[in-house]
């Protein structure tokens, strides 16, 4: 059911276009159809009901704002008037009140706090351990190279970017079983996503099994924070890192250090997005490469001309610019935060549409990274379409991989420089042949991962040219 939309306000018009969207059923609204198929379900919602759409998942309405100027205005034009709000309680529930999930003066102080941990010239002097770190995990691959086993290329990555965040922002070397805490993280990013689809299922509080076994995730997670934390409060050692930094803050107006849940909060926070989003994003590239042999071939040679067999530093990144173009054209592709919600203080016109006071507004970089709009045959994998020598006129925000406006992803700089080494690093010394018979699909929940995993038959490139 829809209505037209009268003007409220100044700014407004009788022209405000009214906002439709598909049926739902009774109580559920489009839950079972989000749930079928959630980026069909999106992208046919931006398809046949236009730039902003609604559906309704239980008691929840949600705007779907699939232009790029609609993400602009909300993100960065009149981002004060857009909240993270209550539904940025589900996610509260793991990191606290943590970068990702803070709002206002509390966000401020701390994006400020932590931005000099993500300069340029620092990020720079990390890229020693990110390569050091990708033959540490190749040496261990040497042993398996020659088997018919596959490798899941997804909790190898998860694996190796996890180690990375953990010594470059903490200082800390990860002695846990690493898989556990990936299984742990990544039944947590399931249920997050499970509540943003079914809001009314019960709190934490109620002891259902699913609550169960999302606490005992959640301590497995705290239990690795924690003892970073107090690792790094035994050693009494001050260093120069993002938790040195958080450890050091000193409230201006109290005078207090950061409470031990604060802490914990932006370790959290850091601690998994920061290996979440590089470990998605080259997991779909060694696929994605893996189903385009020309551009696989173009990576390999120019890295034999740029590298010419030395490993790869921070210094090669300019250089490395198809390496660059192959992983903004996966995070196109594959988008690792696929979809972000807002709340809207007062109201406010997006690309026409009135959204009233206290509306839920949903921006998908998903959908508008597959317009046909601004991407011309959107589901092909073309890494030219970011040669940086090719001009293009699409709207800024028609490519949004870290969000945008003021709370774009801090650590942008940190993943992309990962990503391009870890990439550059893998390919000098092995092509990833997809295995026999997988299927891959994308499991978009908090992040959009590849169903399963991703198994893999590792092939040297010296056998390979052989």
């Amino acid at each position: 059911m829809t209505a037209t939309i009268q003007a409220t306000r100044p700014g407004m018009t009788a022209a405000t276009r009214e906002i439709t969207g598909p049926a739902g059923a009774p109580l559920v609204g489009n839950t079972l159809q989000l749930q079928r198929d959630p980026l069909g379900f999106i992208m046919r919602v931006a398809t046949e009901y236009g730039d902003v759409a609604r559906y309704r998942l239980g008691n929840v309405t949600f705007n779907q704002v699939s232009h790029p100027d609609g993400a602009q205005r909300i993100l960065q034009e009149n981002h004060h008037n857009y909240i993270k709000g209550d539904m940025f309680d589900i996610l509260r529930q793991l990191a606290g009140d943590g970068l990702f999930t803070s709002e206002g003066d509390l966000w401020l102080r701390q994006r400020r706090l932590m931005q000099p941990a993500f300069h340029r010239r620092r990020i720079a002097g990390f890229g020693e351990v990110m390569t050091g770190r990708t033959l540490d995990m190749l040496a261990r691959w040497d042993q398996r190279a020659d088997t018919s086993q596959p490798l899941n290329v997804a909790e190898e990555m998860t694996a190796l970017t996890m180690a990375i965040i953990s010594e470059t922002m903490f200082g800390a070397h990860l002695d846990t079983d690493t898989h556990a805490v990936s299984e742990a993280i990544t039944l947590l990013l399931a249920d997050i996503n499970f509540r943003f689809q079914l809001p009314f299922y019960p709190s934490l509080r109620w002891p259902t099994l699913r609550n169960r076994r999302t606490l005992a995730a959640m301590r497995t997670v705290d239990d690795v924070v924690l003892g970073i934390i107090e690792q790094r409060r035994r050693s009494g050692e001050q260093r120069d890192d993002l938790l040195g930094m958080l450890m050091e803050m000193v409230d201006e107006e109290t005078g207090q250090g950061m409470s031990d849940k604060q802490l914990r909060d932006e370790v959290v926070t850091i601690f998994v997005a920061g290996h979440e989003t590089t470990a998605v994003a080259l997991t779909w590239a060694f696929y994605l490469l893996s189903q385009n042999l020309g551009a696989e071939a173009e990576l390999h040679a120019e890295l034999d001309q740029v590298l010419a067999g030395r490993a790869p530093g921070a210094a090669d990144v300019p250089n490395l610019r198809y390496t660059r173009m192959i992983i903004d054209e996966t995070l196109r592709l594959y988008p690792p935060a696929w979809i972000t919600n807002r709340e809207a203080v007062a109201e406010d016109v997006v690309c026409g549409y009135r959204i009233p006071a206290g509306a839920v507004v949903a921006v998908s970089p998903y959908v508008i990274h597959h317009s046909a709009a601004w991407w011309p045959d959107p589901d092909r994998f073309d890494p030219q379409r970011f040669d940086p020598d090719t001009p293009h006129d699409r709207p800024r925000f028609a490519y949004m991989p870290f969000g945008g406006g003021p709370h774009q992803c801090i650590g942008n700089t940190f993943a992309l420089m990962e990503a391009m080494l870890l990439l550059a690093t893998v390919a000098q010394r092995y092509r990833l042949l997809l295995a026999p018979g997988a299927v891959v699909k994308p499991q978009p929940q908090t992040t959009l991962r590849p169903a399963g995993g991703l198994p893999m038959l590792l092939q040297s490139r010296t056998e390979s040219q052989g």
